[in-house]
C-alpha cells in the first residue's frame, strides 16, 4: 500500500488531483435534478453528491457547486422552492452525464440530450419521465460553505414515484431491482449488487442476515 501526504497530492496535475480526490470518498448515488426559471424554462443538472439528512422529518440535501461555476439549479431553487430528483438507469446514462456540460441561462437539457420532461400537478418542476425512481422535493434551508464556497440545498420529500415491484415486504427499496446506477468520481458510472441485508444491530448480540 502507497502513503500519499496532502502535500504531495496537491503537487500534481490539476485534473490528475481532481480524479484521485473525486474518487477517493466511495461509490455515491447519482441522479438528475430537475428546476424551472421565473420564466418556467426547464433546466437539468447531475449530481454526485445527493445525501438522506433524516426519515421523520423526510431531508435530503445536496451539494451546489460554487454559484459562478453552477448557477442555474441553485437559482431556481431559491426562485421556485420546488425541484425533482430522478435516478439514472443504464438506457440513458450518456444523456445524464451531457446535462454536466455548462449550457447558457434558458437553454434546456431536456432539449440538449433529448430527455423528456414530465410534470405534474404536485411540483413546478419537472421530472425525468425515463427515470424510474423520482422524487419531488419543497426548499427548506440552503446552507453556505465559507471554506469552498458551496451550499448545502437541503429538501423536504413530497411526493414519490417507485415501481411497486421495487418495495419489499418490510419497506426496504431495492433499486437494483429498478437499474438505478451509482457514481464514483465524476465521470464513472456504475450498476449495483447486493451482497446482504442485515438484522437492527444490538450490542452484544450477533446480526443475522435477512432473507431477500
Amino acid at each position: 500500500m502507497r502513503h500519499y501526504t496532502i502535500d504531495e497530492v496537491k503537487s500534481w496535475d490539476r485534473f490528475y488531483r481532481g480524479n484521485f480526490i473525486n474518487s477517493i470518498s466511495g461509490f455515491k448515488s447519482v441522479s438528475l435534478i430537475g428546476t424551472v426559471d421565473a420564466e418556467n424554462n426547464p433546466n437539468l443538472s447531475i449530481f454526485s453528491n445527493i445525501v438522506h439528512l433524516g426519515a421523520d422529518p423526510a431531508l435530503i440535501g445536496f451539494i451546489n457547486r460554487p454559484r459562478e461555476a453552477s448557477p442555474h439549479t441553485l437559482a431556481n431553487i431559491e426562485n421556485t422552492h420546488c425541484y425533482t430528483i430522478n435516478h439514472i438507469h443504464e438506457e440513458f446514462v450518456e444523456q445524464a452525464h451531457q446535462t454536466s456540460a455548462k449550457y447558457k441561462s434558458g437553454e434546456s437539457e431536456f432539449e440538449k440530450t433529448g430527455l423528456t420532461p414530465f410534470w405534474t400537478d404536485d411540483c413546478k418542476a419537472p421530472y425525468v419521465k425515463e427515470s424510474r425512481v423520482r422524487y419531488s422535493l419543497e426548499l427548506q434551508e440552503i446552507i453556505s460553505l465559507k471554506k469552498n464556497n458551496t451550499y448545502l440545498v437541503v429538501g423536504a420529500i413530497r411526493d414519490i414515484y417507485v415501481p411497486q415491484v421495487a418495495i419489499q415486504t418490510d419497506g426496504f427499496v431495492d433499486l437494483e431491482n429498478v437499474g438505478s446506477l451509482a457514481s464514483l468520481g465524476i465521470d464513472g458510472y456504475y450498476k449495483t449488487s447486493l451482497v446482504s441485508r442485515y438484522s437492527y444491530a444490538k450490542p452484544d448480540q450477533l446480526p443475522t442476515r435477512l432473507e431477500n
